[in-house]
């Protein structure tokens, strides 16, 4: 027995030997690795990248485009009430009094108009000026969106490449524990079953590596689409360019998004922008107003000389045109169409108002779970570390062996990623929250 103890200790202090100069064998090699990536990638701020990827967003440009048009249809609308001149010239055969549709006919003329009253045509002027400010938040509501997909992938991607460290570190492991074992199994203190078991360990965390790599490829690939940067180029990312801040009392939040929310706000303005089409519908029942004038120049050449006593070439006239609706069932039917699209518009604010007063209560929820569940993991990490030091100072004393020790540091390093996968969670709750109580271009700031 005294002999047997004697060898274990011996292969115990070779084994202890061997994991060091493991150890600092891949530590040295790490650190040309760690600098050529330092050399070959540039560190990029978040706040940085989510502002690269505003900039260069191609659904931002479009809901500017459409805002722009947006405001082009209010200008056209309300060209009707500004100075309009057309001039034209004419010829036509007449027979008798002379004549035609388009009136008396003329070698020249110029014709003025301006709309100087009509209510059911200010109302579309302003129904459109309206929906134009509802267009301007829609840009607001499309640049959170792009700040939000931004900023989840770059925290996912600082994510993704400090659990491929991880899982690297697990690899080299899973070897080593692979390597005890095939040794104890050769000396008969081991079943050959525990070496397939070791090597399952080790094939499944290669998996996850290659997993892992994919989705790397991925979320760069998508950052540097976002930001515009060129196809391969490399760039650094940080995880801890974000923290989450203490939750707020859910009634704040509330009052919070109801002052901020885009989509709320749009609510309002098409509710208003309604209004104002009823209002204008109701003032068809009122007279309208246009300014007119003409001049034209005619010839002899459709016998005026013959129907009137005196003949002059050219014709001035400047007045007022009045409409006067004696009946229009055209606009009753216009009022009561405007004062049911009215009363939808009202309840679809309060219907949204609701919606996301119940939307800011569910999100703070979620937060805090988070915020909770990244605490029981960290606090399960640290755990972790203190037993693979624990462990560790056995090792070095004989009382334990390495493929213990190894596997205490798998749980270590899965524990880590855990706690990753938990706080990149409670990231992407409080990015929610911020976008839904409209505080995320300046948290991003």
């Amino acid at each position: 027995m005294n002999n047997k103890t004697c060898s274990d200790r011996t292969l115990r202090k070779k084994l202890y030997a061997w994991t060091t100069t493991a150890a600092l064998a891949v530590l040295v090699s790490a650190v040309p690795l760690a600098a050529q990536d330092a050399a070959a990638g540039q560190a990029l701020p978040l706040r940085r990248a989510v502002a690269l990827a505003v900039q260069n967003s191609r659904e931002v440009a479009l809901a500017r485009l459409q805002y722009n048009v947006s405001n082009k249809n209010t200008g056209l609308l309300r060209s009707n009430f500004r100075p309009n001149l057309y001039t034209g010239s004419g010829a036509a055969y007449t027979e008798g009094f002379p004549q035609t549709v388009g009136g008396q006919p003329t070698v020249f003329n110029l014709q003025y108009i301006q709309t100087v009253f009509n209510l059911p045509l200010r109302g579309q002027v302003r129904e459109a000026e309206e929906r134009a400010r509802a267009g301007e938040l829609d840009i607001a509501r499309v640049e959170d969106a792009v700040r939000v997909e931004a900023a989840s992938s770059y925290l996912e991607l600082a994510k993704v490449r400090h659990a491929l460290n991880l899982l690297r570190a697990e690899r080299a492991s899973a070897q080593k524990i692979v390597d005890v074992t095939r040794a104890r199994v050769g000396e008969g203190l081991e079943l050959p079953i525990e070496t397939t078991r070791a090597q399952l360990t080790a094939a499944r965390i290669e998996q996850r590596i290659v997993q892992h790599e994919g989705r790397e490829e991925h979320l760069a690939g998508r950052l540097r689409q976002l930001m515009g940067l060129p196809v391969g180029e490399r760039f650094e990312v940080s995880a801890g360019e974000f923290a989450p801040e203490a939750a707020e009392p859910v009634d704040d939040l509330i009052s919070k998004a109801l002052v901020n929310s885009n989509e709320l706000r749009q609510a309002e303005y098409e509710r208003r922008a309604r209004e104002h089409r009823l209002r204008g519908e109701k003032g068809g029942y009122l007279p309208t107003m246009d300014l007119v004038s003409y001049f034209g120049v005619y010839s002899k050449a459709n016998d005026f000389d013959r129907f009137y006593n005196s003949f002059e070439r050219t014709s001035f006239s400047v007045g007022v045109r009045v409409r006067i609706p004696v009946f229009s069932a055209t606009t009753g039917a216009s009022v009561a169409l405007a004062r049911s699209e009215l009363s939808a518009a009202e309840q679809d604010i309060k219907n949204k108002r609701e919606a996301l007063e119940l939307n800011v209560r569910q999100q703070s929820r979620a937060a805090r779970e988070m915020e909770v569940g990244r605490e029981v993991a960290r606090l399960e990490m640290e755990l972790a570390q203190e037993n693979v030091r624990v462990l560790q100072a056995q090792f070095q004393e004989g009382r334990t062996n390495l493929r213990d020790l190894e596997k205490a540091r798998l749980d270590e390093h899965e524990k880590w990623l855990a706690f990753l996968d938990a706080e990149f969670q409670q990231q992407k709750a409080r990015l929610e929250l911020l976008r839904t109580t409209g505080q995320l271009a300046q948290a991003l700031q």
